[in-house]
């Protein structure tokens, strides 16, 4: 099997444990491929959860859970030096759970901010400095945070820097009436405990596949495309005077990046080695949304983050 077959194998192991969510798949799929973190946001019991265990399942990787609570401390993500004088009278550094190749951050929104920021320099880095001392973490590593959108109460919204370094943020909604049929049926038959767990893809598909998405071509047309957008975000007043009425704060130069590494993530998933307009339309919402700050305007003409990037995609002309 080439490394798209396999990849798309995983997509579809995935698919048969989270059903009715195929886009929320894809774009999981596509933070791993472009080496980045993932925002998962939806109301409880839409599986966030289940699809960051569906991958670790099927994909030969370790997972490691962090349940966010207001009592968390900064170590209790990281890790801490423990001293242990009956073997070597020296402190030994305890590895936390942010050392693994899948972690997810659940309800990250529910800890404070001296541990969300814990997990920045990990997520940019990839190391952990802990007593003076730098430890590397794992060559697959890709955090999955998920947040309750409606639960405000005892809750800490995540900075602005924290938010840039998550590659997107997919938006869960509920799956339709035909996919909930079917979802109740597959955790009919899990509870009988008959299924065949089918043997694990190695990691080094995911690493062959992120070699071959580098080699995805990017012409000028399509580098101006996301340039226009990104740019868009931060003079809005130029494209007309509605969008520079909606938009506080424009994208950074991490939504040029993002968009660039995800537009040839997707191309190469259908198959291209080139990227196209489309490429970066079926991304786009997911690399801005979260790095787009809304006026009291939008606010008050309820205009979410996605409603003004569906403005933007309009007055910005396709190449």
């Amino acid at each position: 099997m080439t490394t798209l077959e396999q990849v798309k194998a995983l997509r579809q192991r995935i698919g048969d444990d989270v059903i009715g969510q195929p886009d929320v798949i894809d774009k999981i799929l596509i933070g791993l491929l472009t080496d980045g973190n993932v925002l998962l946001e939806g109301l409880p019991g839409l599986a966030k959860t289940r699809a960051v265990k569906s991958l670790a399942k099927h994909l030969d990787s370790k997972l490691s859970r962090i349940q966010f609570t207001p009592d968390l401390l900064p170590a209790d993500v990281t890790g801490t030096e423990i001293y242990q004088p009956e073997a070597t009278e020296k402190f030994i550094f305890q590895p936390g759970p942010i050392f693994s190749n899948l972690v997810l951050a659940d309800e990250i929104n529910r800890a404070p901010a001296k541990v969300q920021s814990a997990l920045l320099e990990a997520m940019e880095e990839r190391q952990v400095s802990v007593a003076g001392k730098t430890h590397k973490m794992e060559p697959l590593f890709m955090v999955l945070a998920t947040q309750n959108p409606i639960e405000q109460e005892g809750t800490y919204p995540l900075p602005e820097a924290q938010l840039d370094r998550f590659v997107i943020k997919i938006n869960i909604t509920y799956p339709d009436q035909a996919s909930e049929i079917s979802i109740v049926k597959l955790v009919r038959e899990e509870s009988k405990g008959t299924t065949e767990l089918e043997s694990a893809i190695p990691q080094q598909v995911i690493f062959d596949a992120r070699k071959e998405i580098n080699d995805i071509k990017v012409s000028d047309a399509a580098a101006n495309y996301i340039a226009d957008l990104v740019n868009g975000t931060r003079y809005p007043e130029k494209l007309n005077e509605q969008l520079g009425k909606w938009l506080s704060y424009g994208a950074s130069p991490r939504a040029s990046i993002g968009l660039d590494r995800c537009a040839r993530a997707v191309a190469w998933l259908n198959g291209r080695d080139y990227v196209t307009p489309d490429d970066i339309r079926f991304i786009v919402h997911d690399v801005l949304r979260h790095r787009i700050i809304l006026s009291y305007e939008a606010n008050v003409a309820r205009m979410n983050a996605d409603k003004v990037i569906d403005e933007l995609l309009k007055v910005i002309p396709v190449p």
